[in-house]
């Protein structure tokens, strides 16, 4: 069967980098190929090379689709063949409707008026085909990320695609959510699209395609066919990183200490609907040198009773104590929360957690502009000296700290929002899943900083969506449905069995 693409020799320059070093690839037709590697492996890359983003001229080597060689301008031409990319930051315009989106770049006309009527019915057949039972009018603001994430590819399926790449497709999705997704690109499988799969879920990329490509520094350094046996991930993860990963997870001997951070009958309602009450009524604690998982699925109300505690940042009607140290917290506002001693690091770097279009000395100093300036004016020097600090402790990987935080990896930039948090000098940090969307070795290194803060006799709180992260790092995950624990496990006791019958017992609180 001859190759529905291949790329052959890559290679692309930016100033003082080469980013992509003589890479071949190639996809056959029905068949999904994952594209792995750590973040600035080259994926991201690779694959502007391929949908127009860098221009043919801008790159060395070529590109075969269907047997013939294309040079792309840009990414209407490649569209025009069926080469469609879903980038993980999705292109939707939220207050439109998943019909206007779809339709936004070429709308099924007659005598050069919009027919509406062809595009709810073209809408419909589209969203059938992805599986999402949603009128064509409502907003894409009205639906979650998993059926925004459809709307994306029935966008791609109205522009007749051939070949669909997506990048990280199921980074924020919930497990439910990736299954059906995975299972929708088995579907594309059968009807022969091919589709290119980036993700960093390596246990998803070893169930559903059928070979593996790893880049690493900008070459291809293995294809492995899926179909020859079953690739483990400790494979693929040797060649993403040049590395054994004996342990996926550093070694640790705790030191618990007494409890540092306690909530006691703590209840939030939703912040429109005020008769909804979130979360119900929950105790917690922290001990000093522990690192606490919560575990739970989408809607738990994990992220909603961090915020709530983290100055009242989400919700209404908040009730209930909180200490810290044996004494009352005052956790009121975002301010009060940071002088209690509190941190909160957002699940949403991007959006909430860093200033992408600053550097990195003015998002490390953010959070603590009193500590480098004197009569409310920031001293440069004291701020440069800081942010330097930390870029060297952190291992932050950037040109220098004028560096602009938006181009950093996602692991860099997850250290500057650590960074940020850690020149509050808290007690307690309560971590939203901290290595969303980041590679093996970036993970591996958040991992020693956490280790590092409960080394330090720092109150640490992890929630995570990946079991196998809770298991590998805490000393005692707290289980979370419907606003409410529901179970809790020393870590010597917990697996992902007695994680889930915990979830599924609802309404136990035992």
């Amino acid at each position: 069967m001859s190759a529905l693409l291949e790329m052959r020799g890559i290679s692309k320059h930016f100033t003082g980098v080469k980013a992509l070093n003589d890479v071949s690839f190639e996809v056959e037709p029905g068949e999904i190929h994952a594209l792995v590697g750590e973040n600035g492996a080259g994926k991201s890359t690779l694959m502007k090379v391929l949908s127009g983003v860098y221009p043919h001229g801008s790159y060395d080597g070529s590109i075969m689709f269907d047997g013939e060689e294309r040079r792309f301008r840009d990414i209407i031409d490649s569209e025009a063949l069926g080469i469609i990319i879903i980038h993980q930051e999705l292109a939707l315009i939220p207050l439109m409707s998943i019909a206007e989106n779809i339709f936004i770049a070429n709308p099924p006309a007659r005598f050069g008026v919009i027919d509406r009527g062809a595009v709810h019915r073209r809408t419909r057949e589209l969203l059938a085909k992805v599986g999402l039972n949603e009128e064509p009018d409502t907003l894409v603001t009205d639906i979650g990320v998993g059926k925004q994430q459809l709307v994306e590819i029935a966008k791609a399926l109205s522009k007749k695609v051939r070949l669909l790449i997506l990048d990280e497709p199921t980074a924020s999705l919930s497990e439910k959510d990736s299954a059906a997704l995975l299972d929708l690109l088995r579907e594309f499988r059968a009807q022969g699209i091919s589709s290119i799969l980036i993700s960093h879920k390596l246990n998803e990329v070893s169930k559903v395609a059928d070979r593996i490509t790893v880049l690493r520094d900008g070459r291809t350094v293995d294809t492995m066919d899926c179909h020859e046996g079953a690739v483990e991930e400790d494979r693929i993860i040797r060649k993403m990183v040049d590395r054994d990963l004996e342990h996926r997870f550093p070694k640790r001997e705790p030191k618990i200490g007494e409890t540092i951070f306690r909530v006691a009958d703590w209840s939030v309602h939703h912040p429109l609907h005020a008769d909804r009450q979130v979360i119900k009524d929950v105790d917690f604690e922290v001990r000093r040198g522990e690192i606490v998982g919560i575990a739970g699925l989408m809607g738990a109300g994990r992220t909603e009773f961090a915020m709530s505690i983290f100055g009242r940042s989400w919700g209404q009607k908040i009730g209930g104590r909180a200490e810290i140290e044996g004494r009352e917290a005052d956790l009121s506002t975002v301010r009060r929360a940071i002088d209690a001693g509190l941190a909160y690091v957002t699940e949403d770097r991007k959006e909430l957690g860093l200033l992408l279009n600053e550097d990195v000395r003015k998002n490390v100093t953010l959070a603590n502009l009193a500590a480098v300036s004197s009569a409310q004016v920031i001293d440069d020097v004291r701020e440069l000296a800081v942010a330097s600090d930390y870029r060297g402790r952190m291992r932050i990987r950037s040109h220098s700290v004028y560096q602009e935080a938006g181009k950093l990896s996602g692991g860099n930039q997850q250290k500057v929002v650590l960074s940020k948090w850690l020149f509050t000098d808290p007690k307690v940090l309560i971590l939203d899943e901290p290595t969303r969307g980041i590679d093996v070795g970036a993970k591996y290194e958040i991992y020693c900083i956490i280790n590092e803060l409960a080394d330090a006799g720092k109150g640490v709180v992890v929630i995570s969506s990946e079991m196998p992260e809770l298991l590998g790092i805490c000393d005692r995950i707290c289980v979370m449905n419907e606003g409410a624990f529901v179970g809790e496990f020393p870590a010597a006791e917990a697996t992902q069995e007695k994680i889930m019958r915990a979830i599924m017992r609802k309404g136990d609180r035992s």
